[in-house]
């Protein structure tokens, strides 16, 4: 990869390399890793969905009292991978992370297959259960509840912006001399330089 032939908007870079994955590995290509951590610097990571890339940021959608949503609420900063092994391509983003606008929530809420969303509504997300039936339960509770309407947007549930200061295109070499590009955030606009693998 000659940092020469990357786009020197790091946005449009990514875009770019998002179309490709998305058109090389339909159903895959949007999974990515979110990194957290506590207030107290203990980290945790787990996948999620990518579902919105644009000048504000990377967006996913969550239950805001899980694990996840308890860390970013304690310490609003996180790291994203996006990782495609078939196409020898890795983006890091690392940045401060927001809420979207209660509108955008809404609006992906309503994309989202009904049962998605009575499941978001029964699991106490990161929270102990007893065992299977007791959550196979709440969501028979939230069906029966719901029936022949609409399954409204619960108040604990929405989006995550993570608003880049950093992001990182990386390309595979079998020799592990990996290529690595990295755009920082600077008060002028974007600063890029090149990492040793």
């Amino acid at each position: 990869m000659d940092e020469r032939d990357l786009d020197p908007d790091p946005i449009a870079a990514v875009r770019t390399w998002l179309e490709d994955a998305r058109a090389a590995l339909p159903g895959r290509w949007d999974a990515m890793t979110l990194a957290t951590a506590s207030a107290d610097g203990q980290p945790s990571a787990r996948m999620v969905l990518l579902r919105g890339f644009d000048d504000r940021g990377a967006v996913f959608f969550t239950n805001r009292t899980s694990r996840k949503g308890r860390e970013l609420a304690e310490n609003p900063r996180a790291a994203l991978v996006l990782h495609w092994w078939e196409l020898g391509r890795q983006v890091r983003i690392e940045g401060q992370v927001e809420q979207v606008a209660d509108a955008e929530s809404e609006a992906y809420w309503r994309s989202r297959p009904r049962a998605s969303r009575i499941a978001a509504w029964a699991s106490p997300q990161s929270r102990p259960l007893r065992d299977r039936a007791e959550l196979d339960a709440a969501f028979r509770a939230y069906a029966a509840r719901f029936e022949g309407g609409e399954v409204p947007l619960p108040p604990f549930w929405g989006g995550f912006r993570v608003v880049p200061e950093a992001i990182e295109l990386w390309t595979h070499a079998d020799n592990r001399l990996h290529d690595r590009v990295r755009y920082v955030r600077a008060e002028e606009g974007w600063r890029r330089e090149r990492l040793a693998p």
